[in-house]
């Protein structure tokens, strides 16, 4: 994997989290511990990859541990970002070359990537206090976005943490796959499943049907 000095300057990448966020103990030990037996990894909170007056913010969960973790740019590195790229490339929504290890000339249009968690937990799993601490890096990346006008949420604590920032009930706006939600802001949140190796091996998810949902949010902009 590269290290984040060699992640592309496009002009893409945005900190919205500062790189010395230790807000999560938990969080911050687990990095530290990777900066020890991967000092060339990025192991920092991931920036926010595309543009800010995009009309559509894709909200995944949290960097992978040899995934955006490694390469210091959202879903660049593992199977999910594998399979989301490909998915925005069939829907025109960027260009250039895309490379698993982020040195490309990838440029994403009319579209930005975060995570609802910006380090990386271990087992993939963050607790509700640090995707809670986190909170505060959406509402600076939503305030930011003044042409906004899809949220797309990859999985249901993505879903979950974007009614939250909004004060709404959850049980107003159910996640499933392909739901699609107009919120009272006129805000449409869209939502899918995540594409993670999990859920493409287990078939709760194909890679046809993600490409689907990626493409059902052009009927909301």
């Amino acid at each position: 994997m590269v290290s984040s000095s060699r992640v592309p300057s496009s002009g893409q990448l945005d900190y919205i989290a500062p790189k010395s966020c230790t807000k999560c103990p938990r969080l911050a030990q687990f990095i530290a511990s990777k900066k020890q037996s991967h000092p060339h990894w990025h192991n920092a909170p991931v920036p926010s990859f595309g543009p800010i007056d995009a009309e559509v913010l894709v909200v995944g969960l949290a960097p992978g541990l040899k995934g955006a973790n490694a390469t210091g740019r959202p879903f660049t590195g593992d199977f999910a970002g594998n399979v989301l790229y490909q998915a925005l490339a069939s829907h025109n929504y960027c260009s250039g070359q895309f490379s698993p290890d982020g040195r490309d000339n990838l440029v994403l249009h009319n579209i930005r990537i975060i995570n609802a968690v910006r380090c990386v937990p271990p087992q993939n799993k963050p607790d509700a206090s640090e995707i809670a601490n986190c909170r505060g890096y959406l509402k600076t990346e939503l305030t930011k976005m003044t042409r906004l006008k899809v949220m797309f949420a990859l999985g249901r604590i993505a879903h979950d943490t974007c009614l939250t920032h909004f004060g709404l009930r959850k049980s107003a706006y159910p996640f499933s796959h392909g739901s699609a939600h107009k919120l009272p802001n006129g805000l449409w949140l869209v939502s899918s499943y995540h594409c993670s190796r999990y859920n493409i091996q287990t078939n709760r998810l194909t890679q046809t049907q993600f490409t689907q949902a990626v493409g059902q949010i052009a009927s909301y902009i």
